[in-house]
């Protein structure tokens, strides 16, 4: 009995090591739309959450976002990509962080502090696009290493 128990515990250790991607986490299901994420960085998970899908549709929400930083923030840097059918049709970056000019008040924190942001977000859209699509966020910092990074699947099935 005890043999088994091992050989389970053994391959259970084995398939987490051999394991390369982050599970899918549900940010919300309600009605007609749909928000998932997994963090793209093999190395690290995040947590994301909102309170209400419907919120999303607003022009302001807030969210919650935690991390434990595995590289320090002197510069941040994001790019965000829209992908429709694996294909990317829209990209976005911008700078977040550099000296003398901050947009965050994370910015400036040292590897391995813990980041915790709860507040409002605005998207400036006025409505997310009917359809399935994936946006793909990163966030990298001055040497290029990622701080963070994680694929959004959205599923909005409603008619504006």
């Amino acid at each position: 009995m005890k043999t088994s128990n091992v050989l389970v515990l053994i391959f259970v250790l084995l398939y987490i090591n051999a394991s390369t991607e982050w599970p899918m986490h549900t940010v919300c299901k309600e009605d007609n739309l749909e928000i998932h994420y997994k963090s793209c960085d093999p190395q690290q998970d995040i947590a994301f959450s909102i309170d209400h899908c419907s919120d999303v549709t607003t022009q302001t929400f807030n969210i919650r976002a935690a991390m434990v930083l595995r590289h320090s923030i002197k510069e941040l840097y994001i790019k965000v990509d829209l992908i429709i059918n694996g294909k990317t049709v829209l990209t976005y970056s911008d700078t977040l962080c550099e000296p003398g000019h901050s947009k965050l008040i994370f910015c400036g924190r040292k590897k391995g502090e813990h980041l915790y942001y709860e507040g409002p977000v605005t998207l400036g859209i006025k409505e997310i696009p009917q359809g399935d699509y994936t946006i793909s966020a990163k966030l990298t910092n001055e040497d290029r290493a990622t701080v963070a990074c994680a694929d959004f699947t959205v599923k909005n099935y409603l008619e504006y």
